[in-house]
């Protein structure tokens, strides 16, 4: 029995588009594109807002606050989890970067520092513990979902 796609006169023309039509796909993994979650800069300084942030800023505020979700203590608390994580590791690297997590002053600095961090753990100890340390790290920062290749960037 000859094949349908040998009948079909444009299967000459474009065999190879034909076939991968016609070819069953397998659902593997999803792509690690679509699957990743962007961890994006904490807000910048309230010095560097305009008036109108700093006063919006001020009217969100709430007094019934707990005190580790204050900024200032919300800090100590970032650096301490950083420096855990660069405990283990015994790297001129990475006490260069202890000390750099010592003098940040902002969890937007402290952002900054996530990639060398990374890069020292997974040098040091391995991908996978690197990756779990990240993960930890990480919950401290806003994140959002990556940008479709697709939608337009002005809106």
């Amino acid at each position: 029995m000859a094949d349908i796609t040998d009948m079909n006169t444009l299967s000459h023309f474009l065999p190879g588009w034909i076939s991968a039509r016609r070819a069953p796909r397998d659902s593997g993994a999803p792509s690690s594109l679509f699957s990743r979650i962007e961890v994006c800069p904490p807000e910048l300084w309230p010095s560097s807002l305009t008036f109108w942030g700093r006063a919006r800023r001020w009217l969100d505020r709430s007094p019934w606050t707990p005190a580790p979700q204050r900024p200032v203590n919300r800090l100590v608390l970032v650096k301490r989890e950083f420096r855990d994580a660069l405990k283990p590791l015994e790297s001129h690297e990475a006490m260069l970067l202890g000390d750099r997590v010592e003098r940040a002053r902002s969890l937007r600095e402290l952002w900054h520092l996530r990639a060398g961090v990374y890069e020292a753990m997974a040098i040091e100890l391995d991908q996978p513990r690197a990756d779990a340390h990240m993960a930890r790290l990480n919950r401290h920062f806003p994140t959002r979902a990556p940008r479709s290749g697709f939608a337009p960037l002005n809106g």
